[in-house]
């Protein structure tokens, strides 16, 4: 019976120590479901595995894509399936982990098939978005697809410009591509959240913040600064850093707004976990280490292998 091991949670929470003590146990391979991960040049604002991390065990979809690069979750989905449908011809259990909701949602169950947006059309949405402001964006998203605008946060720019592209490149609603239809895989699934007490989850937050200052935040940033443009630096670490880099914030406040634009971030991912049935919490706290975190997932699978024996 080929099992895939979900490893999700909040960003912060510690998955990918659990992710690899599972992967070692069980002598298999990590796929990574972070969408910023995949680039190669922000290895410490996205948290990306160390070498030596990734020397324990191997791991795919990391730091495999220059910032230029488009990558989306239906072209995850595509290469992911691929990766796992090799993987399990040698192990009987593979583990995801990360905490991009769209990627592991389109692993484990598939998601709508989107088109893939053009380089034209790009260029196209994010000039008007510069004209036009959210405002002007809103207004066109009404007029393409009001359903869609009927619902969206109309906070988030960067949703309503996506849904735009959308409908630009498609030449119909996102609305009536939005199916929801969840896939029948060809794999056991245990999905797993981790989490911790709220004040325990924010303290480790802000401490990792501090460390990434340590390791070369700050240089990092600076490389990437002629960059700032690219959708794929349109992240938490990158858009303040690169505010302290243009002089328009000091250090102290970029540092406590990524701290606090990571917070609320982990809150949206929990959220978003909350929804899922399929999840099984599993409170860090609880467990006196990784490894100890990663032998309870253990137990449950061998739970499960036997549940299935005829």
């Amino acid at each position: 019976m080929k099992t895939l091991i979900a490893i999700t949670g909040p960003t912060g929470v510690g998955k990918t120590d659990v992710a690899i003590e599972l992967a070692e146990t069980l002598h298999t391979e990590i796929i990574s479901a972070d969408s910023r991960q995949v680039y190669a040049d922000i290895p410490i604002i996205s948290a990306a595995p160390t070498p030596m991390e990734r020397a324990r065990v191997p791991h795919h979809f990391v730091g495999i894509l220059p910032p230029e690069a488009y990558f989306s979750a239906a072209l995850f989905e595509q290469q992911a399936m691929e990766v796992l449908t090799r993987l399990f011809r040698t192990a009987d259990t593979v583990v995801l982990c990360g905490g991009s909701m769209l990627y592991v949602d389109s692993l484990c169950h598939g998601i709508d098939q989107l088109p893939t947006i053009s380089p034209r059309i790009r260029e196209k949405v994010a000039g008007m978005a510069a004209g036009e402001g959210l405002t002007g964006m809103l207004a066109m998203l009404e007029k393409l697809d009001p359903d869609y605008h009927a619902i969206v946060d109309k906070a988030n720019l960067k949703r309503i410009m996506h849904a735009i592209e959308i409908c630009l490149e498609s030449g119909t609603t996102y609305t009536s591509l939005r199916t929801g239809r969840r896939l029948v895989r060809p794999f056991k699934l245990l999905k797993y959240c981790l989490t911790a007490p709220r004040p325990i989850l924010f303290e480790r937050i802000n401490t990792r913040v501090e460390k990434m200052l340590d390791q070369g935040m700050i240089e990092e940033a600076r490389r990437l600064y002629p960059l700032r443009h690219l959708n794929s630096l349109n992240t938490v670490g990158c858009k303040e850093m690169f505010e302290y880099i243009s002089g328009n914030w000091d250090l102290p406040f970029a540092i406590a707004r990524m701290q606090k634009n990571t917070r609320v971030y982990a809150k949206k991912q929990l959220t978003w976990h909350a929804r899922d049935p399929e999840i099984r919490t599993l409170d860090i706290t609880a467990f006196p280490s990784p490894a100890h975190t990663a032998g309870s997932i253990v137990r449950d699978l061998h739970a499960l292998q036997q549940s299935s024996e005829p």
